[in-house]
């Protein structure tokens, strides 16, 4: 099993050792709600005063020239201080699939980004978070990862893979170990440089928990 792919559906696991499919299109901007990372703060503070990690998913739907989240998705999950696995991910894909959403689903409803707190450490991307975003990033090239950090400032980060080189890095790295050093190029960088931008826009909270 590839390390790092805790949020993502176990069907997709074997395709994170293929070759990244290069985007044909420039990549879209994309909106957060701003309300998003101090609301997903207040619904990880249990977790985080226990030292466990708070993994969630951002949902949202294609405006043609851009994408914007509609939804924090919290899912039922396991965790310890650097690690969050998703659990009962049927209850993840109902959520998508239930006819009050087929017809979004089909045509815009995207899973675009996870979200997930440091509880004791700073805003960064660690190799298990690394391999877990390239899975998301392989099937949208827009899609981001959304670092929280409580106890730093500052207290979030969001991240994305260059590309090249990190994700193909990521992609061809058969690492059995969770946590494990990668080449030294660079491997991410920042997202929120223009590129994901926080509007004051409605959002849907859904905690399976």
């Amino acid at each position: 099993m590839v390390p790092g792919t805790g949020l993502l559906p176990k069907s997709l696991h074997g395709s994170l050792v293929k070759p990244a499919i290069p985007s044909k299109y420039p990549t879209r901007r994309l909106s957060l709600p701003r309300k998003c990372l101090p609301r997903f703060l207040s619904i990880a503070s249990l977790n985080t005063a226990r030292n466990r990690e708070t993994c969630g998913l951002l949902l949202g739907k294609d405006k043609g020239n851009k994408f914007t989240v509609t939804t924090l998705l919290i899912p039922r999950q396991h965790s310890t201080s650097d690690t969050c696995t998703m659990d009962e991910e049927e209850l993840v894909l109902q959520f998508t699939e239930e006819p009050s959403l087929i017809t979004l689903g089909w045509l815009c409803f995207l899973r675009l980004s996870c979200i997930h707190t440091h509880p004791s450490q700073s805003c960064f991307m660690s190799s298990v978070d690394l391999h877990t975003h390239s899975g998301f990033q392989r099937m949208l090239p827009e899609s981001f990862a959304v670092v929280c950090a409580p106890k730093f400032s500052p207290n979030f980060g969001i991240f994305r893979l260059t590309d090249p080189p990190g994700l193909q890095t990521n992609l061809d790295c058969n690492v059995k170990e969770a946590f494990h050093p990668h080449p030294e190029v660079p491997i991410y960088r920042d997202a929120d440089k223009g590129r994901v931008q926080m509007k004051d826009i409605p959002l849907e909270i859904l905690d399976l928990r």
